[in-house]
């Protein structure tokens, strides 16, 4: 029987017939969606446990109901009056343990189909109950079981999309401390590798603090520190020893992991003896050309600052992400952003490189009391592009607790507490916090396509 002929559909189609959750999953998915897509009794099964998720459904193209097999649709079924955007981040969740492609969210009203890349997922259709007869097809195309073994493996795919792709390196600067750098260069690394993105973090402030904050600096005692003798200082005065593939670090502040180039607390006294070497400034910027195939995007922290680690990040930066919490001193610091990014731009004319890209100023450390979310956030936003001249992303980084508490994660190993820092996104996955570096990272990679 042909699926535009299904028996089922009058009468288990329509969405209205659906009051609550189990009620879509036997009247829309079982009577009718999963026959209508092609697959049969034997191919799907219900309430699919892996560890501590439990996914509605899972459907097989392959024929058999075996788990994580590459060839299956995951799919989440909600109440009918349930928001569906409430969900989103945990069925990626769902959709990573159980290795599904592709995936269906489902309220009955409404229901949309999304494809994992790596660790998140993409929104592919979207559709109305009502409407799902005149999109069928469509939806057979993503979904269906004959189009789900045409599907390449995630596994498979390359991480750069092309050889046209070139590493991208982007300087997360502003002048006045405390505005939240550290924790936006490693929390957007996190989201940015989730992303498939191959990523390096490089730690150009001496006070070490995301060199710390992704978990280097394990030692208890400083007889045992390990990074004095190989960090970025080195990379930088030497120019035919420690190349950067030579001084990274791996991290398991994230999964996956990334790559990070450390800083240490020496750095602060080596600036007098790097300003006596010409060829300091630029030094980073040939030895990132060495690893340009290696990483897609590189993120710079930078200290609050002028200082001649600032103009090394600058000048080896593509593009500029200025974090600020808006507040009169924030705001102020953006002239003297304005006056070094000129300066920097003219030395960079003289090595024939671009001027610096701005991306824009992100709201950071914003608090989160609602009052100050409707009247005064707004009006502090205003005067970044209307006095100061600054692009202002849309996304927006609260000031949550999760944030810090992953930050400092901690082990105990026998009578020591060893730093093991997360990120907000593995810390917890389904927060507030975590969706919004997510965004983060959505909106920079638009950017950097924009300019």
């Amino acid at each position: 029987m042909k699926h535009s002929q299904h028996p089922y559909l009058p009468e288990f189609y329509n969405p209205e017939n659906c009051r609550n959750e189990a009620e879509v999953e036997s009247k829309f998915i079982v009577y009718y969606l999963l026959p209508a897509l092609g697959y049969g009794p034997g191919s799907w099964y219900q309430e699919v446990t892996v560890g501590r998720l439990r996914l509605d459904f899972l459907a097989s193209a392959n024929g058999t109901k075996q788990k994580l097999s590459r060839l299956q649709i995951a799919i989440e079924v909600k109440h009918p009056k349930e928001n569906l955007d409430r969900h989103v981040r945990k069925f990626a969740r769902y959709m990573v343990a159980v290795h599904a492609q592709r995936g269906m969210l489902i309220n009955g009203r409404e229901l949309r189909v999304y494809e994992r890349c790596h660790q998140t997922i993409e929104l592919r259709l979207k559709l109305s109950g009502a409407g799902l007869p005149e999109h069928l097809d469509e939806l057979r195309q993503l979904v269906g079981i004959d189009a789900l073994q045409g599907i390449q493996p995630v596994s498979h795919r390359p991480i750069v999309s092309s050889k046209a792709s070139s590493m991208k390196v982007i300087a997360v600067y502003h002048n006045k401390g405390g505005v939240g750098k550290t924790t936006t260069v490693i929390n957007l690394a996190a989201a940015l590798r989730k992303r498939g993105k191959r990523i390096l973090v490089i730690d150009l402030d001496s006070q070490a603090n995301t060199t710390f904050a992704l978990g280097l600096v394990k030692f208890q005692d400083e007889a045992h520190d390990d990074i004095r003798d190989r960090y970025i200082y080195h990379t930088i005065i030497e120019r035919n020893k420690f190349p950067i593939s030579e001084v990274i670090r791996k991290s398991d502040f994230c999964e996956p992991s990334i790559d990070v180039l450390p800083s240490h607390i020496d750095l602060m006294e080596k600036e007098q003896e790097l300003i006596q070497s010409a060829a300091a400034p630029t030094r980073l910027v040939s030895k990132l050309r060495d690893v340009q195939d290696q990483y897609d995007i590189v993120l710079i922290d930078t200290p609050p600052s002028l200082n001649l680690y600032a103009r090394i990040a600058l000048i080896a930066a593509d593009y500029l992400l200025i974090p600020s919490d808006l507040k009169p001193f924030a705001n102020e610091g953006l002239k003297n952003v304005k006056r070094f990014v000129a300066e920097i731009d003219e030395f960079r004319e003289s090595l024939g490189r671009s001027p610096l890209e701005i991306l824009g100023v992100l709201a950071s450390k914003v608090p989160t009391h609602a009052r100050f979310i409707q009247y005064t956030l707004p009006k502090m936003e205003a005067i970044v592009e209307e006095r100061y001249g600054f692009r202002l992303l849309q996304t927006r980084i609260f000031e949550r607790r999760e944030v810090s508490a992953a930050i400092e994660h901690s082990l105990e190993v026998g009578d020591l507490d060893i730093p093991d820092p997360r990120s907000v996104m593995d810390f917890k996955p389904d927060s507030q916090s975590a969706q919004e570096f997510e965004d983060l990272a959505k909106e920079v990679l638009g950017l950097i396509r924009e300019l």
